[in-house]
């Protein structure tokens, strides 16, 4: 029967090829960066382990490797949805054991581009222990062991709160603390580096890898004791002669299993006996929202639609909870540098991720954009209805940021001419959006799935329609930065007015254009832009 669970699961992936060429591209290109990030992974940490001192080869397993854990563990609590080709509630219907159900989702769980690579990981790495037979053979078995805490507890979790990841105020919250944890692992790491190399016991004379290994030592201490660093640490454990404290992170590493084991099959036992059903109750709703606050007009019943969107809908609201973290994110990554450049930059950065977030609005509709069809609503209205929210709310989130940077550099001296390139970029960016977003479509996820899923095949799309975007935007805007680095270079109040009032009046001129532009190319291609959307995955 595991098999068989087996077999389907490779059934079903050998599906995905044939359902459209974004699909097949997709998963050839996951599949071949996986399987480069694997070669990398391994190469280190052998090289590590046969070159250079074992000790680093082990705190790499034993810390990246929890690391590990907690991605499996945490990441489908926060992306909904992943991975359901086997989803338990289909077998309901079938006279299976559910101790042979339980173990047939465990095997074919490994099934998958992040299950192949995380396999292929842990064996690799393991033989950074080759040059001692007898450490390579537990780090083996440590390995076998973590991918188990991978696959058992990832299972364990998404199963026993699966009543719970049903409902959607909490996919938008877990949504919006998933986006700011991810955003914020770069300012974490380099504050951990720079903390070591300012830290008393520093040697100047040292890199900053020697100054960082007895907080790794500590670290990798700590974590070989919990639930998802204890089969790690095995291998590292024995080489080290640790006998006595290899019994008990073995014994910690066996028990997390079984546990994870049995709280899958309890939740899996109570989710087929006892399935969840949908309740018939919704919110009330009062009044007609911002429908109420806008005139009767398509453009402005657009914008108000478009402007519901960015507060209710968490593929929005999450592009909105990042912008204020890039400014910190760029502080951070400025301080390795010495300098205040990149923290400065923040202000036209965030104008330009704003206007370009726009750019695929007609894919976040989905099945809603039949609506601008059937009441015939024209591109100038649907192209302005689009952009007004973005030029409501972009002004003041780019004048912000601006205050803020020049204000934590304390160089006030730049703010005009910052001030012109977030404006201009800002302009131009949602100018360039309103056009690309008429010609260039590519799926998302839809409406209640988590923004951090990515529909197969939308990878190479995805990647080809923003780079487009921002090679186009980037030409558009060199007037406003020639201006502006001008201002920037020679200094001088002059100049800094000449950089604002250019990039308003520049990115307005590119802004109008722009949007006649897509609302021609909106006109002409409405029937093939409706028929992409509904044929998404």
């Amino acid at each position: 029967m595991v098999a068989r669970f087996l077999t389907l699961k490779l059934t079903l992936m050998g599906n995905t090829f044939r359902k459209s060429v974004w699909q097949t591209i997709g998963m050839i290109v996951a599949a071949a960066y996986a399987l480069g990030v694997v070669g990398v992974l391994v190469a280190a940490v052998v090289g590590l382990g046969v070159f250079e001192n074992p000790t680093w080869a082990g705190l790499a397993i034993t810390l990246g490797g929890a690391l590990t854990v907690l991605g499996w563990w945490i990441i489908p609590i926060f992306a909904f949805g992943v991975d359901a080709t086997l989803d338990p509630h289909r077998f309901t219907t079938f006279a299976i054991p559910r101790r042979t159900l339980v173990a047939g989702l465990a095997v074919a769980g490994l099934v998958s581009v992040p299950g192949i690579a995380t396999v292929l990981t842990a064996l690799g790495t393991a033989f950074g222990w080759v040059l001692e037979p007898g450490t390579l053979l537990v780090a083996l078995v440590g390995a076998v062991l973590g991918v188990a805490t991978c696959i058992i507890g990832s299972r364990a979790i998404t199963t026993l709160l699966a009543p719970v990841l049903e409902s959607r105020r909490y996919r938008e919250v877990v949504t919006l603390v998933a986006l700011v944890l991810v955003v914020m692992i770069g300012p974490l790491i380099s504050w951990l580096v720079n903390s070591a190399n300012d830290s008393p016991e520093a040697d100047p004379g040292s890199s900053t890898g020697v100054q960082l290994l007895p907080v790794f030592q500590q670290a990798a201490g700590v974590v070989g004791w919990t639930p998802f660093g204890a089969a790690w640490s095995l291998g590292s454990t024995a080489h080290d002669g640790e006998w006595a404290v290899l019994a008990g992170r073995l014994a910690v590493a066996l028990a997390t299993i079984a546990l994870a084991w049995l709280v899958w099959d309890r939740a899996l036992g109570r989710a087929l006996e006892r399935p969840p059903v949908g309740g018939g109750s919704g919110g009330r709703a009062k009044g007609l929202g911002a429908f109420g606050l806008v005139p009767s007009s398509p453009t402005w019943a657009v914008t108000a639609r478009t402007a519901t969107y960015w507060l209710r809908d968490p593929r929005y609201s999450g592009s909105i909870a990042i912008v204020p973290l890039l400014p910190v994110i760029m502080y951070f990554s400025g301080q390795s540098m010495g300098n205040y450049f990149l923290l400065l930059a923040s202000g036209p950065f965030v104008a330009w991720i704003l206007g370009f977030s726009i750019s695929n609005d007609i894919a976040y509709d989905n099945t809603a954009f039949a609506l601008h069809v059937a009441a015939g609503v024209d591109g100038r209205a649907d192209r302005w209805g689009r952009a007004i929210p973005m030029l409501t709310v972009g002004p003041l989130v780019s004048i912000a940021t601006v205050i803020a940077s020049v204000w934590v550099a304390d160089d006030w001296h730049l703010t005009l001419p910052l001030l012109g390139l977030a404006l201009g970029s800002l302009l131009v960016s949602t100018g360039v959006s309103c056009a690309a977003s008429a010609r260039l479509v590519y799926p998302v996820a839809k409406p209640g799935e988590s923004p951090l899923k990515s529909p197969q095949g939308a990878a190479v799309a995805t990647m080809v329609s923003q780079g487009l975007g921002f090679v186009v935007t980037l030409g558009l805007s060199i007037p406003v930065f020639a201006v502006g680095i001008a201002a920037l270079v020679l200094g001088g109040v002059l100049w800094g007015v000449a950089t604002l009032v250019v990039g308003v009046l520049y990115g307005a001129l590119i802004l109008v254009l722009a949007v006649r532009f897509g609302a021609r190319v909106y006109d002409r291609r409405l029937p093939e832009l409706l028929q992409q959307v509904q044929s998404f995955p």
